[in-house]
């Protein structure tokens, strides 16, 4: 029942073409059921699903102009980061096999060995063991 800031509909709108009727709505006998005929439907229907294309075209266009403003309100306010060898380091666990829900999401610390090229580094353990993808 409630419009996404995306596509400015619901998405039961998006799905079927109409907006939702609450069983509350029925049961209190809201504007819009009163309002409701059999002929007065039938011409409704057939006006929205001429409509439909053009408002899901509409919902597509929001939609992406809301993911590019999304998009450069995460470039602007995300700083990125470099770390030189030497430098500690947390490494975020990609299987969360044999994790529970409270299990944290970081292993480490491990320190960087080499930086390979931007933003990929080689990482060596507290021993000294140098880390391998598994």
């Amino acid at each position: 029942m409630t419009h996404s800031r995306a596509t400015g509909h619901t998405p039961f709108f998006m799905v079927y073409g109409a907006e939702a009727i609450l069983p509350a709505d029925l049961e209190y006998r809201a504007l819009r059921v009163k309002a409701y005929t059999d002929q007065g439907n039938k011409t409704y229907l057939e006006d929205t699903v001429d409509q439909l294309d053009e408002a899901r075209d509409v919902a597509l266009l929001r939609s992406a102009k809301y993911q590019q403003a999304m998009r450069r309100y995460h470039s602007h306010h995300v700083r990125g980061r470099a770390f030189s060898v030497g430098d500690l380091v947390l490494c975020l666990v990609q299987s969360n096999k044999n994790h529970h829900k409270l299990s944290p999401p970081w292993e480490g610390p491990y320190i960087v060995a080499e930086v390979l090229r931007p933003d990929t580094y080689k990482l060596k353990d507290a021993d000294g063991q140098v880390l391998t993808n598994a």
